[in-house]
């Protein structure tokens, strides 16, 4: 395994991903950041890649609301996959809802390490980034 640190960001707000990119540039860390709009994109991505750890995420901050392919929905197809993957991937769902109802859910899903209210904290994001680190 390469000591590249991948870091997927699955978000439809542009302004979102320029300021989340810009954050963890200012990590320096060693580090390939990738982004999608939906979670379509983002899954046949990692389709594409699926025998090629290398390329494959590390961490994916995945958002709810987007058009195409949900945050949830996403999370539905990646459980069917991640059998299929030989590398373990963190995933935070980052979102600016606040309902009650998408916590819950995302809480019950197993893949999803946290929720994360938007906008996210930069020593929020260090401190993510810094455990990831110590555990790859």
């Amino acid at each position: 395994m390469s000591n590249k640190f991948n870091i997927c960001i699955i978000d439809d707000d542009d302004i979102y991903q320029f300021t989340i990119t810009k954050i963890l540039q200012s990590l320096k860390l060693n580090k390939k950041i990738i982004a999608f709009s939906d979670g379509e994109e983002a899954l046949d991505f990692m389709i594409a890649n699926l025998y090629n750890d290398d390329e494959l995420p590390d961490v994916i901050f995945l958002d709810i609301n987007m058009p195409i392919m949900d945050g949830f929905q996403f999370m539905e197809e990646y459980v069917k996959l991640k059998p299929k993957w030989n590398k373990k991937i963190t995933i935070y769902m980052v979102s600016s809802s606040v309902d009650p109802v998408d916590i819950e859910k995302a809480n019950k899903i197993s893949d999803i390490s946290d929720y994360i209210i938007k906008p996210i904290k930069p020593n929020e994001l260090k401190s993510i980034m810094a455990n990831l680190e110590k555990e790859k």
